[in-house]
């Protein structure tokens, strides 16, 4: 391995020096602040010492032979010599890796891995979080200077909050009468419709009703039921279409009505034809999918794909309190160009449940302890 040290004001200046000797393979060994005396012991100057290092092939030039000659016993002898210093060379390469930082991240500065680990252990993905590293280091170039985290987070929330900017956030508008809440099982759907009703009769002062179509569980009928009986709403029991034609009948007064539908695993065709056929979707209705933050990211994708047959609106994040990361929730809104309407983080009915915002989620994503 050839290694190499290198002097200069600011790290943007020694990567561009390090890529122009040994290009983008080069790994960075170590880093130090210097601070120069400067006149008098007065005007310090900080400068960067970094020590970088390239894993360079060896040709046969190098190991004294021809490209055309037959190697000789003793040359022979000398392959497995260079072959095992090479070996070693490589074992100790992956552990100065290893051992400094993500390999991803070794070809910007040191002073941004602080973020870009932050970013990559909140599970936001690879390509959002490479397009935030290269605007950053571009800004640093152009500018000549090191970027302070701080700093490099108020980069990447202007870069998020473009990424996000056209989707829809925020909750229930009251446009349309029927609030339609659909999602897995243990998501936490009857809590959340409970809290969405309570803001709507406490802070908006809306007439409501409850339907449950939730017949497979007599404990989220009476769950649903308790809830309703503190808002003194009606609740009515659909368990097909028959009754659910005759429940939008007797609820007909009621300013909005929510929907509670069964927790079923939806990765099965025949529960999501079950819905198509008990709910009219034609109605004035708005439907919203709850999603638990504690779900790992491929589950929730399963999920998604199986309700796009349903006029989602938005999204619901529940357990928010339960995670530490929120990077799969902007995963999900990127890709599925669907906004959120709540979030929740508690069991409290009402309180545990706040309108989304694309200040929230980022705050999460961005600052240590905003989960607490």
């Amino acid at each position: 391995m050839k290694m190499k040290k290198y002097k200069a004001d600011t790290m943007v200046q020694a990567m561009e020096k390090i890529r122009e000797d040994f290009g983008e393979d080069s790994v960075i060994l170590s880093s130090t602040i210097v601070r120069s005396k400067g006149f008098l012991g007065l005007f310090k100057k900080k400068s960067v010492e970094v020590v970088a290092g390239y894993d360079s092939p060896v040709t046969s030039m190098e190991k004294g032979t021809s490209a055309f000659s037959a190697p000789s016993k003793l040359e022979t002898g000398q392959d497995d010599v260079i072959f095992e210093m090479k070996k070693e060379m490589k074992e100790m390469k992956q552990l100065l890796k290893s051992s400094h930082e993500p390999v991803e991240f070794n070809q910007y500065p040191v002073d941004m891995i602080p973020l870009l680990s932050r970013l990559k252990s909140q599970e936001l993905n690879n390509t959002m979080i490479d397009k935030i590293a290269r605007e950053i280091f571009t800004r640093m170039k152009i500018e000549k200077t090191d970027f302070t985290f701080e700093e490099q987070k108020k980069i990447a929330r202007e870069i998020l909050k473009e990424e996000l900017a056209d989707l829809p956030f925020g909750g229930v508008h009251f446009k349309k009468k029927y609030v339609n809440v659909l999602g897995p099982t243990g998501v936490g759907k009857t809590t959340t419709i409970a809290k969405i009703a309570a803001r709507s009769l406490i802070e908006n002062k809306r007439k409501v009703g409850f339907i449950t179509t939730d017949t497979y569980r007599i404990a989220a009928i009476e769950q649903l039921r308790t809830y309703a009986n503190l808002l003194q709403a009606p609740v009515e029991v659909a368990y097909n279409d028959r009754d659910f034609k005759q429940a939008l009948e007797t609820l007909i007064l009621k300013d909005i009505v929510f929907i509670d539908t069964a927790g079923r695993n939806y990765k099965e065709k025949k529960f999501i034809d079950d819905l198509k056929q008990l709910i009219d979707f034609e109605l004035e209705m708005e439907s919203y999918l709850v999603l638990s933050t504690t779900t790992k990211e491929s589950d929730m994708r399963s999920i998604v794909d199986q309700f796009l047959e349903f006029p989602i609106s938005q999204f619901i994040f529940t357990k928010l309190d339960e995670t530490e990361t929120v990077g799969p929730v902007i995963n999900l809104l990127k890709d599925y160009n669907m906004g959120i309407a709540y979030v929740t983080d508690g069991q409290e009915v009402p309180e545990d449940l706040e309108e989304a915002s694309v200040e929230k989620i980022l705050t999460l994503l961005l600052e240590e302890g905003a989960h607490a």
